[in-house]
């Protein structure tokens, strides 16, 4: 739960410290990593790859929040929805392919 909200937290301020954006980036794939591999339990995986795809869905409409000018915060929403993107895609990698493989053991 703690590398979910850290993970979060990290995507978000991330927008704002682009000078940290290589190793940031890096610590959100590991904490995405985590969070697929621990964090989600065989009952909650429906709900999260659900939840995921929704999240990764927002990363294509990414576009459309550029029409707020970038100094009302358009670029820094981008920004963060890209880095959420960064963070989740791995864990939803990870329950994926536990799911398939749980599927595949029956």
């Amino acid at each position: 739960q703690w590398a979910f909200i850290i993970g979060v937290v990290i995507a978000l301020l991330l927008a704002f410290l682009t000078q940290w954006e290589g190793p940031l980036t890096l610590l959100l794939v590991i904490l995405g990593l985590i969070v697929g591999f621990l964090n989600v339990t065989e009952k909650e995986t429906t709900p999260f790859l659900v939840a995921a795809i929704a999240l990764l869905a927002t990363g294509t409409a990414k576009d459309a929040l550029t029409v707020i000018p970038p100094e009302a915060l358009g670029s820094y929403l981008v920004d963060a929805v890209k880095n959420v993107n960064v963070f989740v895609a791995p864990a939803a990698i990870l329950v994926a392919l536990k799911g398939i493989w749980e599927l595949a053991k029956d």
